[in-house]
């Protein structure tokens, strides 16, 4: 029984990962609650140095959170955007000092999983071996920063790709930043645009059929700079155990 994180930006522009995610999970018989006053994850505020908003919403969270794990149990805190996940594992670090909160904090930064780590270490995947022996494809893996820097997460959502059947390439300078940085891409914008121009060129050197990645900001990010298909790892995952095919990739 695990709680997801539905997000602020990614609900609205693209709401088919949370979809995915559900089904997915779902479908491996674990059962999915969003529960209700839970919108923001708070880290753009936070970004932005307006710490009396961030931790309004940090605590609120949190609250809301904790008292679903002692109501009702929860064995993880799902998260699909790593930008999120980043925020949600240092809830426990940020209340440290704080005598009503930190507890309550730690608990949930040890609940948070992104999906793709979830996926990888504790679901036994049922995947179609129709689908995996179909067509197989050339997938590009964009690590965002905020997965492989922030939670340390790298090799697991390159595993469950591999499982599909399909080759999975990496980005020449992979460790450098797409360009979107949270609101980097709005703030510092002559910044943002340079990263996203040498991030495509590594990208179209390897001739990828599409691209995978695990955040919301680098989708939107590098989908501004190719006409190279780009998707959530899940909504892969989820289309090799049985879900539908993407949307963005039915041309292929």
């Amino acid at each position: 029984r695990v709680a997801l994180l539905t997000g602020c930006v990614q609900k609205v522009i693209s709401p088919q990962i949370n979809e995915a995610t559900i089904r997915l999970l779902n479908r491996h018989d674990i059962e999915v609650v969003v529960l209700k006053g839970i919108e923001c994850c708070g880290s753009l505020n936070h970004h932005l140095g307006k710490n009396d908003l961030a931790n309004k919403t940090f605590k609120k969270n949190i609250s809301i959170w904790y008292d679903e794990y002692l109501k009702n149990g929860l064995d993880a805190i799902i998260s699909n955007t790593s930008g999120c996940g980043t925020t949600l594992k240092d809830y426990g670090f940020i209340f440290r000092s704080d005598d009503n909160f930190k507890k309550k904090a730690k608990k949930i930064s040890e609940l948070t999983k992104d999906i793709a780590e979830y996926l990888d270490n504790k679901v036994k995947l049922n995947f179609n071996t129709k689908s995996i022996n179909e067509k197989k494809y050339k997938i590009a893996y964009h690590s965002a920063c905020s997965m492989q820097h922030g939670q340390k997460i790298h090799k697991e959502p390159i595993n469950l790709i591999k499982k599909t059947g399909n080759e999975v390439l990496e980005i020449f300078d992979g460790h450098i930043c797409c360009g979107s940085a949270g609101t980097y891409n709005l703030l510092q914008n002559d910044i943002a645009k340079k990263l996203l121009k040498n991030k495509i060129a590594n990208i179209e050197k390897i001739k990828p059929q599409f691209i995978s990645t695990g955040n919301i900001g680098c989708i939107t990010q590098i989908a501004n700079g190719t006409k190279i298909p780009i998707l959530h790892t899940v909504e892969i995952i989820d289309w090799y155990t049985g879900g539908p095919k993407p949307e963005v990739l039915k041309q292929l």
